[in-house]
């Protein structure tokens, strides 16, 4: 799946645990009601393409979505999904 649109915002490496790395990558979509969305790009793997990008370029982002349940310590089931970015262009 590919998502089109504006650079919003480029963080920073974020260290999620001692073997996992990401980073996010917002941007706003190019459509006629917009949206914000927040894509991550995980293990480092996609540095050198982040760190080119500029607020307010616009890009074409390969995506793939990315669910999972978690029981918590109650006994509650909860669902997360999570967009994934997997190329840049």
């Amino acid at each position: 799946m590919k998502l089109n649109g504006i650079v919003h915002f480029v963080g920073q490496e974020m260290q999620v645990s001692a073997t996992y790395t990401k980073r996010e990558l917002v941007i706003k979509t190019i459509e006629q009601f917009s949206q914000t969305i927040m894509i991550e790009f995980s293990q480092g793997m996609w540095n050198n393409e982040l760190d080119a990008l500029q607020i307010g370029q616009e890009i074409n982002v390969s995506i793939s979505i990315a669910g999972r349940e978690w029981v918590n310590p109650q006994g509650e089931t909860k669902y997360f999904n999570s967009i994934k970015g997997w190329k840049i262009e």
